[in-house]
């Protein structure tokens, strides 16, 4: 992938000119959709000092490139930056369900993949969200048939899944293509390589029954091919510099972050500090996060599907802004996106703040933050 131009400053059409990606936007995740956890999180600390709001609502997905939300809501981590003010959590199948639920002030704060970000965005003509902090880079593979592909080249053909039409998946695999020489109609699907889309849910079983020869996907669903016999044979993160690339950030409704200041840098400190408690005891992590998960959904992930998927995320406080701004440019490329202004989506104040008084280094906005 080529590094990103300068920053994207045309101002977008009306919201109408986004039809496509007002459904099509979304990260993938699992289990139910806009569910309430059972008591509020109200597990506060008798001394616990209440910020200006009585309770902060938090939208994530049950899914491992969400680790930051699952390990700081299972381990207690961000309550206990909350002090007297609750912590209610939501979870979400899909990015436009959460930005929808973040307009209608259901969520105040969301962990959500870059494109329904930058959808929010501009579909509210910048009024709406900011981009305050990063979560996770990576997670994200082809992987395929063996016995169909065995290069790159062969992909030439062949029916390849992705997670949904405009997603972030599907806009990274149409450029790919794009690089490649290849020509597809993004709309169809159709052309040099067969592009089928296809929910996460149901992709190991398109796999199986051979509907589909391999898929460009996020973890843990990559994970779940090859242990019914695919082969990884491209990672995302080889194709960006240094190999990362955002595929979780935080966002915070404008209104709230004008409002609550101080709860929003709460929870940025109790995502700093669970970024650190992941990075330093990875597999304490790994066991918390499948803990979340099967409170969320019903069951764990087992060994031999969360233990290389785990491997693949990197969980990171920094929301690499130019890789967001790549994506959004990739999306344009490929006709599902009106060029946006992109300016003022991030606001990394107030995480810059809670890293400085950490001692660690500020992260940079890519000249796409508010002034």
């Amino acid at each position: 992938m080529s590094a990103p131009r300068t920053t994207l400053r045309r101002s977008l059409a009306a919201a109408a000119a986004l039809p496509l990606l007002a459904v099509a936007l979304t990260a993938c995740g699992y289990g139910s959709e806009a569910k309430d956890d059972d008591a509020e999180k109200a597990n506060v600390a008798a001394d616990g000092k209440k910020l200006s709001a009585d309770t902060v609502r938090i939208g994530y997905f049950p899914n491992l490139t969400h680790a930051t939300a699952l390990v700081g809501d299972q381990e207690g981590l961000f309550q206990k930056e909350l002090g007297g003010t609750q912590l209610k959590t939501s979870t979400f199948n899909a990015g436009p369900s959460e930005i929808e639920a973040l307009n209608a002030d259901s969520i105040d704060i969301g962990f959500i993949g870059p494109s329904p970000s930058i959808n929010g965005y501009t579909k509210s003509k910048g009024q709406n969200l900011r981009i305050i902090g990063g979560s996770a880079s990576g997670g994200v593979k082809l992987v395929v048939n063996p016995k169909k592909i065995k290069t790159l080249d062969d992909l030439k053909g062949k029916k390849i899944a992705t997670p949904q039409l405009g997603n972030t998946q599907d806009v990274a695999f149409l450029n790919w293509i794009s690089e490649k020489g290849w020509k597809v109609d993004a709309q169809s699907g159709k052309g040099d390589v067969s592009v089928v889309r296809t929910d996460n849910k149901v992709t190991p079983d398109a796999y199986k029954s051979g509907s589909i020869d391999g898929a460009w996907v996020p973890e843990p669903t990559a994970s779940k091919l090859v242990a019914e016999g695919a082969k990884e044979l491209l990672n995302e993160s080889t194709l960006w510099p240094e190999g990362k690339f955002v595929i979780t950030n935080i966002i915070v409704s404008q209104k709230f972050l004008k409002e609550h200041p101080d709860v929003v840098e709460a929870v940025l400190r109790g995502s700093v500090n669970t970024n650190a408690w992941i990075n330093a005891n990875p597999d304490k992590a790994k066991a918390s996060a499948n803990t979340a998960l099967k409170k969320l959904t019903g069951k764990e992930l087992p060994a031999e599907i969360i233990d290389p998927a785990w491997k693949s995320i990197q969980i990171t406080d920094d929301p690499l802004a130019a890789t967001l701004d790549a994506e959004a440019e990739h999306a344009v490329k490929a006709d599902l996106l009106e060029e946006p202004d992109l300016k003022g989506i991030y606001d990394l104040k107030p995480l810059n703040k809670v890293l400085k008084a950490a001692g660690k280094p500020e992260v940079a906005d890519a000249g796409l933050g508010v002034k």
